[in-house]
């Protein structure tokens, strides 16, 4: 399963906690990748965070990797983890009459 990954800063979270957690952060999401769990990381361009394009068997199953983040560990940030699935809509080209 295909899924977006947003983290969510935690209420009076600030880029000073962060820092300590920085490397660690950095070392969990290359395991992530290596593994197969991480598929592509991108820094957000709307504010300080990252999204993450993830393959799991199931929301639950990203949840629980995502947690392993030292961020999410410390109690900084929290995820939202939106599935994804194939774009349907290209079959309307087909569709007598659309030619």
């Amino acid at each position: 399963m295909k899924l977006l990954c947003l983290d969510i800063p935690q209420p009076g979270a600030s880029l000073d906690q962060y820092q300590p957690h920085m490397l660690d952060e950095a070392r969990h999401g290359w395991q992530l990748y290596k593994s197969g769990i991480v598929r592509d990381i991108y820094f957000r361009q709307d504010r300080p965070g990252v999204a993450i394009l993830a393959e799991a068997e199931s929301v639950e199953a990203a949840r629980t990797a995502l947690r392993e983040f030292p961020l999410a560990k410390a109690g900084l940030i929290d995820w939202d983890v939106i599935p994804l699935g194939p774009f349907l809509n290209w079959e309307m080209l087909f569709a007598s009459g659309n030619a």
